[in-house]
C-alpha cells in the first residue's frame, strides 16, 4: 500500500526533523472505556535518517505507525501529545490537508506486498495510478511508472508492468511496492516488517535498495522489525518499545552493544549468536507475558518480568533517565542491566546422540514434476537424503528452490514421480497420504508457519489436541485426559488454556498448540515449515528451546525449513542446500557453515546481517532464479554464479555431487582449493559458545 510523497504539502525548508513525535498518548475505546495503549511516546527522525522501533508483538509499534499516519481504527484516538511531519502539525490538520499529507508526504510499505497490490490489475496500472493522483496524464503516468521500476533496480520493467501480482516473486513484488512508495520522493518512508517473508538474498537486496533510495531522495525512514540484526544494519538510532512505552532509545550500535534496560538485554539474549548451537548453550528467554492492552500496572511496566526488580520498581514508575550521547532509558537500574540473571539455565541438557545406525527416513532419487500451462516444471530433481532418529535436518535455499515441495513429498501431500523412493523406518510408503496406513500418518507430522491458518478457530485447545489423540493414538476416557495434560505440560501450557480458542491466545501460544497437536500422536518425524518466522525473538527463543527439549526427550527427527540461517545454524545437525530442486550442498551443519562452501551457499551466508556488524561483504548474484520450467543447461546455477569457470564447462556440463570432506557433498566444478571459506566458527567443538558476539548466521 502506498500513501506517497511531498508536493502540495512540502515540508518547511528549515524543518530540522522529517518526523517529530512528542509525548504521544493513544487510547482505544472498548466497551465504553478508554484503554490507554501508547503512553508518552517521544522520538524524532531527521532528514535522511533511519530510526528503528523494536519490541515484542503487542508492544504498540503498529499503533504508533497508525497514529503517525492518522489511520487509527474508529475506536482509537490520540489523547495527548503531538505529531509533526516536515514541520507541519499533523493533529491540527483538517480532512483535506490530511488527505494531501497521506498522498504527498508519507509512504508506507507493509510486510506482505502481495496483500498491498490488487490481484486483478496489472502492475503497470497500479504504479501509474500513483502518478495520476498527482496530476499526470495516463500516458505520462505509464512512462513515469516504468522509470520508477528502473529506480528500484528492476532490469525488465516492461515485462513487470505487463504482469499481474501473482506472476512475480515476493522480492519483485516488494520492489514494486517500494517503487510506488518512493515514486514522488516522500519526506518520510515507513517500513513495517518489509522483509519478514523474504529469503536472505532478497532481503539483503531490498535493504540495500532502501539504503540507496534514502540517500538519493533524502528520505527519512521509520523501520519496524522484530529482526534485531536488520535494525542494526539499517538504522542510525533505535527505540525499544514495551507495553506502549519506549523504554530505551539511542544510537543503534550503542544500544545493541551496551543495552541499559533489562528488556533490551532480554531481547538480545533471545537471538542465536554466531557459533551458538543447541548442544552448546540454551537460548535465554523473557519470562512471563506482556500486560493486557490498556493495562497500566503500578510501578515499572516491566517489573513483573524483570529479575532485577525490587519494591521500588513495583511501586514507582521510573522516569526517563538521560544517559548522555543521545541515549536514554526508563529504568531505575540501568547501570545494572548488563548483569540481568538468565531466566533459562545456560547449559543444554540433551539426550544421547544418534542411537541407531538405521535411518528413520530415506529418500532415494526423489523427483517431482508438475505440469503447468503445457510445460513440465521440475520442482525436485534426483534428491537422495537420509534422516536419523533424534537429529535435525535444516533445509535452506531461496523461495522457489523446492523446500516446500520436498516437505509435501515427504508427507504424502504431493506424490513423487515414478521411480522415487520414500522409506519410513526401513519400509517404502505409498507416494500419497491417502494410500498410507494410519500408522504411517501418525509417524509423520507437520508444524506450519502460520498457526492462525493451521488451527480451526472455532475449536478449543482441548478439542484440537484431543482429536489427534483420539484419531491417531486411539485414546479415550481417563487415558485421554491424562495424556492431554502431559502434552500440555510438555509444551509449557497450563490447564487453564484448554477451554480457550485460538483467537484468545498469543502468537507464541498458538504455535505451542500446533506443536502439541503434532506431538500428540508421538511422531517419528516432524516437518517444521518456517515455524518461527512470524514470531518475535522472545517467542522464537521459547519455541526453539521447546523443540530441543521435546527432541531430546522423544527422540523425534526434525526437518526444519527456514529462511533464517541463524536459527537453522542453532538447531540443525545436518543441512541441505537446494537450488532449482537440486541438492547443491549437503553435510554436517558445522561443516556447511565453516566451509569450504558451494558458491550458492557462500552467497546465502554472506547475505545474513549480523548484530555486531561483522561478517563478509555480501556476494551479489546476477539476476533472478531461472524458471524451473526452462532451467539452464550445464550447472543450473551458472547464470548467477560470480565464480563460474571461464572455459565454458559450467555452461555445458552439469556437475555431479561429489564428497569434498567426510559426510559433506557439493555439486560444483570448482576444485576444492578454490571453494571459499567464508568464516570460521569461533566456538569450540563442544562447550558453551563464546560470550558476546550476538549475530545472525
Amino acid at each position: 500500500m502506498t500513501l506517497a510523497a511531498p508536493g502540495l504539502l512540502a515540508p518547511d525548508s528549515d524543518a530540522a526533523h522529517a518526523l517529530r513525535v512528542s509525548g504521544l498518548d493513544v487510547a482505544y475505546r472498548v466497551r465504553g472505556v478508554d484503554r490507554l495503549t501508547l503512553r508518552a511516546i517521544s522520538f524524532d527522525i531527521g532528514p535522511r535518517e533511519s530510526f528503528g522501533l523494536v519490541g515484542e508483538s503487542g508492544c504498540g509499534k503498529s499503533t504508533t505507525v497508525q497514529a503517525i499516519t492518522r489511520y487509527l481504527p474508529r475506536n482509537g484516538h490520540v489523547t495527548g501529545g503531538g505529531i509533526e511531519v516536515g514541520g507541519k502539525d499533523l493533529m491540527s490538520m483538517g480532512p483535506e490537508a490530511l488527505r494531501r499529507l497521506r498522498s504527498k508526504s508519507v509512504s508506507v510499505v507493509y510486510q506482505e506486498p502481495g496483500r498491498a497490490l490488487n490481484p486483478s490489475l496489472r502492475i503497470g496500472r497500479q504504479v501509474a495510478e500513483v502518478f495520476e493522483v498527482t496530476g499526470s496524464s495516463r500516458s505520462e503516468a505509464l512512462g513515469r511508472a516504468e522509470e520508477a521500476l528502473r529506480t528500484v533496480q528492476i532490469a525488465d520493467p516492461g515485462r513487470v508492468l505487463r504482469s499481474y501480482p501473482h506472476q512475480l516473486s515476493g522480492g519483485m513484488l516488494q520492489r514494486v511496492v517500494i517503487a510506488m512508495a518512493i515514486a514522488v520522493e516522500p519526506s518520510l518512508l515507513v517500513l513495517d516488517e518489509p522483509t519478514t517473508a523474504l529469503d536472505a538474498t532478497v532481503e539483503a537486496e531490498v535493504l540495500e535498495l532502501v539504503s540507496a533510495l534514502r540517500e538519493q531522495f533524502r528520505t527519512a525512514v521509520l523501520f519496524i522489525s522484530h529482526n534485531l540484526a536488520v535494525i542494526a544494519k539499517m538504522c542510525d538510532r533505535v527505540g525499544v518499545m514495551y507495553a506502549g512505552e519506549i523504554v530505551e532509545q539511542g544510537p543503534a550500535r550503542q544500544v545493541f552493544e551496551d543495552p541499559r534496560h533489562p528488556y533490551t538485554v532480554g531481547l538480545l539474549r533471545c537471538v542465536p549468536r554466531r557459533g551458538q548451537r543447541k548442544d552448546r548453550e540454551r537460548l535465554d528467554t523473557i519470562p512471563g507475558f506482556l500486560p493486557s492492552p490498556g493495562e497500566v500496572p503500578r510501578g515499572c511496566i516491566f517489573a513483573s518480568r524483570c529479575a532485577l526488580a525490587d519494591d521500588r520498581c513495583r511501586s514507582e514508575s521510573p522516569p526517563v533517565e538521560d544517559l548522555g550521547g543521545g541515549r536514554s532509558a526508563r529504568c531505575f537500574k540501568h547501570s545494572e542491566a548488563a548483569g540481568l540473571p538468565r531466566s533459562e539455565p545456560e547449559e543444554m541438557v540433551l539426550g544421547q546422540g544418534r542411537t541407531s545406525s538405521d535411518p528413520v527416513i530415506r529418500l532415494e532419487h526423489v523427483s517431482k514434476t508438475y505440469s503447468a500451462h503445457g510445460e513440465s516444471v521440475r520442482a525436485l530433481v534426483d534428491v537422495s537424503l537420509e534422516l536419523y532418529p533424534g537429529e535435525t535436518l535444516g533445509v535452506v535455499g531461496e523461495s522457489g528452490c523446492g523446500k516446500t515441495t520436498l516437505a509435501r513429498v515427504l508427507l504424502g501431500l504431493t506424490g513423487a514421480d515414478p521411480g522415487s523412493v520414500v522409506a519410513l523406518q526401513g519400509r517404502s510408503v505409498p507416494p500419497l497420504a491417502v494410500a498410507r496406513s494410519p500408522e504411517d500418518l501418525r509417524l509423520l507430522q507437520i508444524v506450519f508457519q502460520n498457526p492462525d491458518s493451521a488451527l480451526n478457530r472455532r475449536h478449543s485447545v482441548r478439542h484440537i489436541v484431543s482429536r489427534t489423540l483420539t484419531k491417531l493414538a486411539g485414546l479415550s476416557g481417563a487415558a485421554l485426559e491424562q495424556r492431554l495434560h502431559e502434552i500440555l505440560a510438555a509444551v509449557r501450557m497450563e490447564p487453564r488454556h484448554l477451554p480457550m480458542r485460538p483467537a484468545q491466545l498469543s502468537g507464541g501460544l498458538k504455535q505451542r498448540v500446533a506443536i502439541a497437536r503434532a506431538f500428540a500422536g508421538e511422531p517419528a518425524v516432524l516437518v517444521c515449515d518456517e515455524p518461527t518466522s512470524a514470531l518475535d525473538v522472545s517467542v522464537q527463543a521459547a519455541i526453539l528451546n521447546l523443540l530441543v527439549d521435546l527432541q531430546s526427550r522423544e527422540r523425534v527427527t526434525y526437518v526444519f525449513i527456514s529462511h533464517d540461517l541463524g536459527v537453522v545454524r542453532y538447531l540443525s545437525d545436518r543441512i541441505v542446500v537446494l537450488y532449482l530442486g537440486r541438492v547443491m550442498e549437503y553435510g554436517p551443519a558445522e561443516s556447511v557453515f565453516a566451509g569450504p562452501h558451494h558458491p550458492y551457499t557462500e552467497a546465502l551466508l554472506s547475505a545474513v546481517p549480523a548484530l555486531d556488524g561483522t561478517g563478509s561483504e555480501r556476494i551479489k548474484l546476477d539476476g533472478d532464479i531461472p524458471s524451473p520450467a526452462n532451467p539452464p543447461a550445464g550447472c543450473v546455477f551458472h547464470t548467477r554464479c560470480p565464480r563460474r569457470l571461464a572455459d565454458g564447462t559450467c555452461e555445458s556440463v552439469e556437475p555431479p555431487l561429489r564428497e569434498v570432506t567426510p559426510g559433506k557433498v557439493l555439486r560444483c566444478h570448482l576444485p576444492l582449493q578454490a571453494l571459499g571459506r567464508l568464516e570460521a566458527d569461533p566456538a569450540p567443538a563442544s562447550g558453551p559458545a563464546a560470550a558476546g558476539d550476538p549475530a545472525g548466521a
